[in-house]
């Protein structure tokens, strides 16, 4: 049974003296569906700049909004826990649903959703020749997804981050395990694909960040799962990443890894930006526990025959070390996908 947490005299008259207000309540209703910047509310609610501005400073003030920066541009959202939201959210869901100032907030926003939802459509039709490319080289995503979802299991996690996040599928695949998720990824183009698709499931507890995956913006220590999808093999310095990776778990919290198994295919650097050939065991196995990391499984999936042609997808799960202790004297389970 979950308790719910209560709030002090002067926690309660903060939270409804910030909310009780047209306008604030308004932007609190847009932000609990959407990350949204100051210029996209604006053009929502048809007011200045400077009176959205000073609206999402009191709110901040309260903290019933997270502000989060993305190049130029501030992104604001409602937060996603603790008592003072969870009253916003009873006053929400209190509002009329057609109440007519409500309503064309949201038909407003749909049609800010859906612009983005067409930017990012014409950034991925660009590039979806050569993705396709990809897919075709190895297991079907299909494959990897079931696998994956059977290694990290089933059992809820408070926080999960996708490092890399690119279509933020990792945040869809996973969407009914976390309470709180953050897609961090350096490519701009790919943040709008991600929060469009976030958008069309209706995922709102999830967030996109635009970020260095070697200097996140972001607390360390606070995530339970952290993954990294087919992202290591762009990167010089794979390892800093993985410890930069291990640096945002909580104790006892698992880090996924999915990327290629060591080949061949040279042409990969050159017209796909590849820096790596995959990564063996081995080499990931040392960059973990140099990581701090109790490397827990280890699972490939092979595409079917004999074919040098094809990739090998390997997945590797860890735990942080401070709790993985405990388990150190159970055996690493290999499981060989394909018949490898």
């Amino acid at each position: 049974m979950v308790t719910r947490e209560t709030l002090g005299l002067d926690a309660l008259v903060d939270v409804l003296k910030a909310a009780g207000e047209p306008t604030r309540m308004r932007l609190l209703a847009l932000l609990s569906a959407s990350d949204l910047t100051v210029t996209d509310l604006t053009e929502i609610l048809g007011q200045s700049q400077p009176r959205i501005s000073r609206h999402l400073k009191l709110l901040a003030e309260v903290a019933l909004i997270d502000r989060y920066q993305e190049g130029a541009w501030a992104y604001f959202r409602l937060r996603q826990e603790g008592g003072r939201v969870a009253l916003v959210r009873e006053l929400l869901a209190a509002a009329a649903a057609e109440d007519a100032i409500l309503a064309r907030d949201a038909t407003r926003l749909a049609v800010l959703k859906r612009q983005r939802a067409e930017k990012a459509q014409a950034y991925f039709s660009r590039n979806a020749a050569e993705w396709d490319e990809l897919r075709r080289l190895h297991v079907s995503e299909g494959d990897v997804e079931a696998t994956l979802k059977a290694m990290v299991g089933e059992e809820s996690v408070e926080s999960l981050l996708d490092l890399g996040t690119g279509t933020g599928r990792i945040l869809q695949l996973f969407e009914g395990i976390y309470r709180r998720g953050i897609g961090v990824d350096a490519s701009r183009d790919m943040l709008a694909v991600a929060r469009s698709n976030l958008d069309r499931a209706g995922i709102t507890k999830a967030s996109i960040r635009h970020g260095d995956i070697f200097n996140l913006p972001l607390d360390g220590q606070a995530f339970d799962l952290v993954t990294i999808h087919q992202v290591l093999h762009f990167l010089e310095e794979p390892e800093a990443a993985i410890a930069e990776a291990a640096r945002m778990l909580a104790p006892g919290g698992r880090l996924v890894i999915i990327d290629f198994a060591p080949h061949g295919l040279e042409y990969l650097r050159d017209e796909h930006a590849h820096a790596r050939l995959g990564f063996s065991h081995q080499a990931m196995a040392d960059w973990l526990q140099k990581a701090g990391l109790a490397l827990e499984k280890t699972t490939d999936l092979a595409p079917e025959g004999v074919d040098e042609g094809k990739l090998t997808v390997t997945i590797w799960l860890a735990r942080d070390q401070r709790v993985a202790d405990h388990i150190a004297d159970m055996p690493r389970q290999r499981v060989q996908a394909g018949g490898v």
